[in-house]
């Protein structure tokens, strides 16, 4: 895993042993930033797959925070079509829980799209996935292939 650290106090090697036990995104570079929030910190991150870079933003100054993450939707009885959104309040108190987060969710994104050949657009399956697996030692694509049936059993 190709990783370089912008971020002031934690260097590509520190990273790499953060990330430690995760799955490898092929051919992508992971960059890890900064965020300059304004108000309070929240997670923030993207794949861009034009560069073949997975950017990671750690909250500048780093406190704990919380955040609630939507992993599934249940459909509600009646006409049409209409959704309760499934949530897990989650709090980070540390920048390593925030990087193994914020890079499972754009693993899946990566392997979605080059591994499957899916489109990469599934936020909630996405979360789902990170959620499930940040504070596991070791992750696995058979914890991305978990995720993903899960999602699909979720909507019946």
């Amino acid at each position: 895993m190709r990783i370089s650290s912008q971020l002031e106090g934690l260097s590509p090697l520190e990273a790499r042993r953060m990330l430690d036990g995760l799955p490898n995104a092929v051919g992508y570079r992971v960059v890890i930033k900064p965020l300059r929030y304004r108000s309070r910190p929240h997670l923030a991150a993207l794949t861009d797959f034009d560069a073949k870079e997975i950017s990671l933003q750690i909250p500048e100054p780093f406190e704990p925070f919380g955040e609630i993450v939507p992993y599934g939707a249940k459909r509600r009885p009646g006409k049409g079509l209409k959704f309760i959104w499934l949530t897990e309040g989650v709090t980070f108190s540390t920048r390593r829980q925030v990087l193994r987060f914020l890079y499972l969710h754009e693993w899946m994104h990566w392997y979605l799209r080059e591994r499957l050949g899916k489109r990469s657009s599934a936020e909630t399956t996405c979360d789902r996935f990170a959620l499930w697996n940040y504070r596991r030692r070791a992750v696995n694509e058979e914890h991305a292939m978990a995720a993903l049936r899960r999602g699909r059993d979720a909507h019946r």
